[in-house]
């Protein structure tokens, strides 16, 4: 074969310049393809950089693409992330660590400031509520540097989110403190995450004190990374463990505004709990007749947790949680004592032919 800078000869056959174009084209082409798909990036030949610049960015887009596909749920099961949390809940690797940090949250001496933590007083968990102020203020300052010209204003609320972020760690281990383990697995990563979180923006905000704007920006950003991971997890924990709802729900639900037979009157002690089931109810309650024969009656799962309250102890007209210790009001179901953050239901009671009788007890 003769190359001339106008064409080709095969043999005695001449063949212009542009049949080897098209032939290097096409080697070129193939070849580009088989890297691609060996996961390596195209010789560049010259001529086709351009080509070897979109098959990296098609094969990019590509490896982003089956990355969120992997981490997010899809028809046959769960994603990377959900079994990752899933492996959380379960692991027994840090039960020890687990042991010794609850035992120091419970030995701090709140006092009466304990309940008040717990969000008695609300009705509802104080923790996700006061969560907003360290998250907005946090959120704010990032839009902030992402569009510039308010050094000031982002600085500020650095500053805010990190005054709020004090109390909000405070409330979230009093509750931590009191929840089940495979919760306490996953409320400990969420802490370690929201404790980097305040790290990362302690940083941030000396930095821009000293006029290190563009190093405050990025530590303010990882910040913000890491709080939003720590708050995915904060809601696995509430919406998917059920840590902080009402776990007596379902019995009014259940119950509604009937009465309801609950066995015969005849068989109750007197000054012991018992547990009666309303069969058409589908809902345990816990009994207790008391010296002067009036009987009381309270669903038996605990709001807080779903404790067994027929097996809690009886105090001062009160029956006390044996799983965290919440005490409940038998006369009305008020939660005299925390970490229960709302009452328990109540029950009107009446005998009818011998029969005990139960009717949810309408709010006052």
């Amino acid at each position: 074969m003769h190359l001339s800078m106008t064409g080709f000869r095969v043999g005695s056959v001449p063949l212009p310049r542009s049949h080897l174009l098209h032939w290097a084209d096409q080697v070129s082409g193939e070849a580009d393809e088989r890297a691609a798909s060996a996961g390596l990036f195209p010789c560049t030949v010259a001529g086709h950089s351009g080509r070897m610049t979109e098959t990296t960015d098609v094969h990019r887009r590509r490896g982003v693409s089956a990355a969120l596909r992997a981490a997010a749920p899809n028809r046959p099961g769960p994603g990377a992330v959900m079994r990752a949390v899933g492996r959380l809940e379960h692991t027994e690797a840090m039960d020890g660590l687990l042991a010794a940090v609850r035992n120091v949250v419970r030995a701090v001496p709140l006092g009466p400031l304990r309940d008040g933590l717990h969000g008695r007083w609300l009705g509802h968990p104080v923790h996700p509520m006061s969560a907003q102020v360290p998250i907005g203020a946090w959120t704010s300052a990032a839009l902030l540097d992402l569009f510039g010209g308010q050094r000031r204003a982002a600085r500020t609320l650095v500053g805010v989110g990190l005054l709020g972020a004090a109390p909000t760690a405070l409330a979230g281990w009093v509750d931590w403190g009191e929840l089940k383990k495979p919760q306490l697995r996953v409320g400990l990563v969420h802490s370690a995450l929201n404790i980097t979180a305040v790290g990362l923006y302690a940083g941030s905000f000396a930095a821009r004190m000293r006029g290190r704007e563009t190093a405050g920006r990025m530590l303010g950003f990882a910040g913000l990374a890491s709080a939003s991971a720590g708050g995915a997890l904060g809601a696995h924990l509430a919406y998917r463990q059920g840590a902080g709802v009402n776990h007596a729900e379902e019995a009014e639900s259940r119950v509604g505004t009937d009465w309801h037979p609950a066995g015969p009157v005849d068989g109750l002690p007197v000054g012991e709990p018992v547990r009666r089931r309303l069969e058409d109810a589908d809902t345990d309650l816990i009994v207790v007749r008391d010296a002067e024969g009036q009987v009381h009656a309270l669903a038996e799962k605990c709001c807080h947790l779903g404790g067994p309250l027929a097996d809690g102890d009886l105090v001062d007209g009160c029956v006390v949680c044996p799983w965290h210790g919440s005490t409940f009001r038998l006369s009305d179901g008020w939660n005299a004592t925390g970490p229960a953050t709302g009452p328990q239901p109540a029950f009107e009671t009446r005998s009818a032919d011998g029969v005990l009788e139960v009717r949810l007890r309408r709010p006052e």
